[in-house]
């Protein structure tokens, strides 16, 4: 009977080791994987490139560009090269990618590309660049805090810094910034606290793209915050909540005001820039 039972775990054991290396190399926790099954390698000198095989992505040095001006912008450096998987098949990258969107960055360091990034890049319907640039900054941002940090950090706050660093608004489908101003003022507005939440779907946003429309009024937030106390003081607030757990606390010790309060001036200034 014990060596049953005991065979029964073995056979168990194996299984989930199986189904967990089959995930790695052919699943969802490819992403994760320290092998990369039909992709090439590429290495840039900031970047190291996996691209699939059978597909043809042009030249990749253009990846390089984006490095000096996000560590200049963050004031912090890449602690590693941060790696990028270019996907050419749309069924690979349903079967092999966690996510939907057209990129996504992974804590681990690692930026997935799908398909249809690349063909609207080469249509002219995106920039390939900034949005790459954009998933690079929440890249920087992860291998300057630890893991802990990086699951509790505002998301706000993090869309908001990659999307001002790209320079995303009034691209392809982002508002500008005087048109992101007026639907602020229109009543159009996402709650810093209650994006990622459950709570975020019945907030109602009318903006032909809700999505783009958050990111750049969290990038207003982002740029008032830097040019009404400073670059080092919005460093500071930046940098410290990668290991204080207490957003609202620390954002009153570095700007002396609370959360709350803040918000509320900064809607009003908004509204009141159109009257």
């Amino acid at each position: 009977m014990a060596k049953n039972r005991k065979g029964l775990i073995a056979a168990g054991a194996l299984i989930v080791i199986a189904a967990a290396a089959y995930a790695l190399l052919f699943g969802k926790l490819f992403p994760f994987s320290p092998v990369l099954v039909g992709f090439e390698r590429t290495d840039l000198r900031n970047a190291v490139v996996y691209a699939q095989k059978g597909y043809d992505f042009g030249d990749l040095g253009w990846i390089d560009s984006a490095f000096a001006g996000l560590e200049e912008f963050h004031g912090l450096r890449f602690a590693s090269r941060p790696r990028i998987i270019l996907f050419g098949s749309d069924r690979t990258y349903a079967m092999r990618s966690i996510s939907r969107a057209r990129l996504c960055a992974f804590y681990n360091g690692t930026i997935v590309v799908s398909p249809r990034a690349s063909r609207e890049d080469r249509e002219g319907l995106i920039s390939l660049r900034v949005y790459m640039t954009h998933e690079l900054s929440h890249i920087l941002l992860f291998q300057n805090m630890g893991l802990p940090a990086s699951l509790r950090y505002p998301k706000w706050l993090l869309e908001g810094i990659a999307t001002l660093a790209a320079d995303q608004m009034g691209a392809t489908f982002y508002p500008t910034r005087d048109e992101t101003v007026r639907l602020i003022s229109l009543g159009n507005w996402m709650p810093p606290d209650v994006f990622g939440t459950r709570a975020e779907d019945g907030i109602r946003i009318d903006a032909e793209n809700r999505m783009p429309f958050i990111y750049c009024e969290f990038a207003l937030i982002v740029d008032d915050l830097i040019h009404r106390f400073g670059r080092d003081r919005f460093h500071r607030f930046m940098t410290g909540l990668t290991f204080w757990s207490s957003h609202d606390r620390l954002f009153r010790d570095v700007f002396g005001m609370s959360f709350g309060d803040y918000i509320s001036e900064f809607r009003e200034k908004v509204a009141g820039s159109i009257r």
